[in-house]
């Protein structure tokens, strides 16, 4: 029966999986859709060929990458290897392989915190929910993330179940692995180390309390050789000097002045116009048709254009790494300014728009066809998004009713630590998804214990 189970759930997965590699096929190589696969597959090729973490190979001196970590382009580079270099088929069919077994690991997390029954469902859930196969299918970082991260959690789990220290070692190892993937994760075994003792009073005995500190030191360790090797060539004990909190606090202060497709259409403009003179004729056409301030709009475009030029512009590949971290710099200087500008209506925006779009807003449409979709199917997709969401809520508290405190601790936090992570910066629905198998592990505890729920209420 347990065969039986594994064969259907992962039948579903890669057939839901094939079916979002012939929809985003087309997008592959638009580098307009999904700027960043350019720069996942441009580093795994390199490292596939020479062996080096870099985007210039035959550069005169080297230069290392500032901007992406290796968890991901070691990856690809590993498909390469075996496939041939560039190619994306490969990439995203052993994607839809990763996502097939990620479901057999929502199992096997949703086993050790409830039954059999609802853990086969939380992984047919998973393997039912698009937003992981429409990642699955290009070159990007969220669906490998997520892999690794649920493993680390599924090892944390059994590890706080149990108390061995071995397995808090591996779990803190683990944590640190998805940190190489996506850097924001950096802090999330500290934060877990601290938390989970302070709320659940089993786990601030003098082992379990030595547990979660090794879980802290190994993840440490684990960051050391990364944090080594960009001091040497950069100068700094940092994860990605150039991919850090600047752009992403630069794109919060704008983020929630206009509707998503209005901010699109002015980014485009920035991206695709000549001239300046060009630009700023778009902008007042976007302003007239959308009925809003074209000065605030054309500062944005212009405020774009010039800081993405400090670092665009350089040619030498050495000038071009050093410009893209002084921009980095820019973007924080002018995101700080605006919010010094507003701040109210900056906390405004993060509150309220910045956890909707971070937690409800994915749209599993390729993106060149999202502008033509219908507002009432985007806000379908929105609903059954927030029906997750509330799912997931009570099955959050059925687990605490039930006196397994730990376990829904365990689940929830690492959501919270994404949203506290966030929500200070540009929001983006994919950010969440890294954590988003917890999300379908609760929610299907809620749906199991719906009745429970109700008679309780």
């Amino acid at each position: 029966m347990r065969a039986r189970t594994w064969l259907v759930i992962c039948t579903v997965a890669l057939a839901h999986a094939a079916a979002f590699i012939v929809h985003q096929r087309p997008d592959w190589g638009s580098e307009v859709a999904w700027t960043d696969q350019g720069g996942y597959q441009r580093l795994g090729e390199v490292l596939a060929t020479t062996g080096q973490f870099t985007r210039y190979p035959d550069a005169r001196v080297f230069v290392p990458e500032v901007i992406r970590t290796p968890g991901y382009p070691a990856f690809v580079a590993a498909v390469y290897l075996v496939f041939g270099v560039g190619n994306q088929m490969a990439v995203a069919a052993a994607q839809a392989v990763v996502f097939a077994l990620l479901c057999l690991l929502v199992l096997a997390l949703a086993r050790r915190v409830t039954d059999d029954r609802t853990a086969t469902g939380a992984a047919l859930l998973t393997a039912l929910f698009s937003p992981l196969p429409y990642f699955g299918a290009l070159a990007l970082t969220e669906l490998w993330t997520a892999f690794v991260a649920t493993i680390a959690l599924l090892v944390l789990v059994r590890a706080a179940q149990t108390r061995a220290v071995r397995i808090y070692a591996v779990a803190g190892v683990l944590l640190s692995l998805t940190t190489l993937i996506r850097p924001a994760f950096v802090l999330l075994p500290f934060f877990l180390a601290i938390a989970v003792p302070l709320l659940i009073r089993e786990q601030r005995t003098a082992r379990a309390v030595r547990g979660w500190a090794v879980l802290a030191l190994t993840a440490a360790v684990t960051l050391m050789p990364w944090f080594a090797y960009n001091y040497v060539h950069l100068g700094q004990i940092t994860l990605s000097p150039a991919g850090g909190v600047g752009r992403g606090t630069w794109e919060a202060s704008w983020q929630g002045r206009w509707a998503g497709r209005t901010q699109a259409a002015l980014t485009e403009a920035a991206t695709t116009a000549v001239t300046r003179d060009e630009l700023d004729g778009r902008v007042r056409a976007i302003a007239a048709e959308t009925g809003s301030d074209p000065g605030l709009m054309l500062s944005y475009v212009h405020e774009w254009r010039d800081i993405h030029d400090l670092w665009d512009t350089p040619t030498d590949p050495a000038e071009r790494a050093r410009a893209r971290m002084a921009a980095d710099q820019a973007y924080l200087a002018a995101g700080l300014a605006h919010i010094r500008a507003d701040p109210a209506g900056h906390v405004i925006r993060r509150l309220t728009r910045g956890p909707f779009v971070l937690w409800a807003a994915e749209i599993p449409i390729r993106y060149s066809l999202i502008n033509s979709v219908p507002t009432l199917v985007i806000r379908a997709i929105w609903l059954a998004q927030v029906v997750l969401l509330v799912l997931a809520a009570l099955g959050a508290i059925h687990l605490y009713r039930r006196g397994r405190q730990l376990e829904a601790a365990l689940l929830v936090l690492p959501l919270v630590y994404v949203t506290g992570v966030h929500l200070p910066l540009l929001c983006e629905a994919r950010q969440s998804l890294p954590v988003k198998p917890l999300v379908l592990v609760l929610a299907a505890i809620g749906v199991a214990h719906l009745p429970w729920n109700f008679k309780s209420a």
